[in-house]
């Protein structure tokens, strides 16, 4: 079959960028020799969803510690990259259990060792040997992928079609930060209308928010971002030096201003940037939250450590979703309201260049997308 790959016995990380589309070995279910794969199933790829964290490894800015320590581990050299997919069971191990041949599933990205005190205590989300599909733990950006069925999330496309189930992943991550705190009629900022800030945009309309501010510096972004709905922008401009962490006076001010000169109640920090981090501590109200989601491999520096103690702010980490309540979650969200449609016409413009057939797949042509789109999606 054919695969989206990172091959360390050709390429170097730190030489290299991008995908290469190279013939591996069809997965196989085989007892005899593997009693494990009772437990796994195969399923033909049908749509595959390039997420940030997969821009990361394009670019080898994220996660090459773990592609490689797992490689190594595994003693092979070749990693299918790729965690947001969807797909149809094809062949299923003798202890899958419910699941069955035809069913169609989306997928946990992280694999769980069911045994450490986070697993029995209801924290799988933050398993202590966690790995994690397309990066530590061979993805979905394949023809055909073999994963454990316990991290399969069986799914109606009656009720949800493919183009959006295989959104399901990265819409929970949105969905898990959306219910750290209550949301109906609070003030809202997200920082950061990427993939996710824009889906946390629907999640907190429908769950209820007053005012929703976004703050962002990508055109397209905050197009997109007016289209779903959005209360408010404060635009800002690309920082050029990477080491600004300090925060913006501007829009501190702007925000303050538009909540009435008292803060926003609830700040979602989803840009994975330093002074984005201390544009929430500083324009959130006193006795507020600030919902941490985005990731970035650097230092931070929070220019007011004291702000964030003597303001009373309460600060929430996000790691991926809460198995599986997250997911009954963003289930009855897609099903139950318009936010498919929005999902689908404005988040992924109606599949107008948004979609790749996987057999055109070109190096040079999926960056381009990438570069231009928000959310680009595989089809197989």
């Amino acid at each position: 079959m054919k695969a989206l790959v990172f091959d360390k016995s050709k390429l170097s990380w730190e030489d290299s960028r991008g995908f290469e589309k190279v013939e591996v070995l069809d997965p196989i279910i085989n007892e005899q020799q593997n009693p494990s794969d009772a437990n796994y199933i195969i399923i033909k790829v049908m749509y595959a969803g390039v997420c940030g964290s997969d821009r990361g490894i394009w670019n080898r800015t994220a996660f090459g510690d773990q592609i490689l320590k797992s490689l190594e581990k595994e003693k092979n050299d070749v990693r299918i990259i790729g965690h947001e997919f969807f797909g149809e069971i094809i062949t299923v191990g003798s202890n899958v259990g419910s699941l069955k041949i035809g069913d169609k599933v989306a997928f946990e990205s992280h694999l769980i060792c069911k045994k450490c005190f986070q697993c029995k205590n209801k924290q799988e989300n933050v398993c202590s040997n966690q790995l994690i599909l397309g990066i530590s733990h061979n993805g979905g950006f394949a023809e055909f992928a073999k994963i454990p069925a316990y991290v399969a999330w069986k799914t109606d496309i009656n009720k949800i079609r493919p183009e959006i189930a295989v959104l399901q992943e990265p819409f929970g991550n949105a969905v898990h930060a959306a219910s750290k705190v209550n949301i109906k009629d609070k003030s809202v900022v997200i920082f950061g209308l990427g993939p996710i800030g824009l889906f946390l945009l629907l999640i907190l309309k429908h769950l209820g928010a007053k005012i929703i501010i976004g703050v962002e510096v990508n055109e397209k972004a905050i197009k997109i971002a007016k289209d779903l709905g959005i209360d408010h922008i404060v635009k800002i401009k690309k920082s050029i030096d990477s080491k600004d962490y300090s925060y913006n006076k501007e829009v501190v001010k702007k925000i303050i201003e538009i909540t009435g000169g008292l803060g926003e109640d609830v700040a979602f920090e989803m840009a994975g940037a330093n002074n984005s981090l201390n544009n929430c501590i500083k324009s959130v109200r006193r006795g507020g939250d600030v919902v941490l989601f985005g990731l970035k491999n650097a230092n931070f520096i929070i220019e007011d450590f004291t702000e964030i103690v003597m303001k009373g702010i309460t600060l929430h980490s996000v790691a991926g979703r809460q198995v599986w309540k997250t997911w009954e979650m963003t289930k009855n969200i897609l099903e139950n309201n318009n936010i498919q449609d929005k999902l689908w016409n404005i988040v992924l413009e109606g599949g107008n260049e948004t979609i790749v057939d996987f057999k055109d797949y070109n190096k040079d042509l999926f960056e381009k997308k990438m570069a231009e789109h928000t959310k680009i999606l595989l089809k197989f």
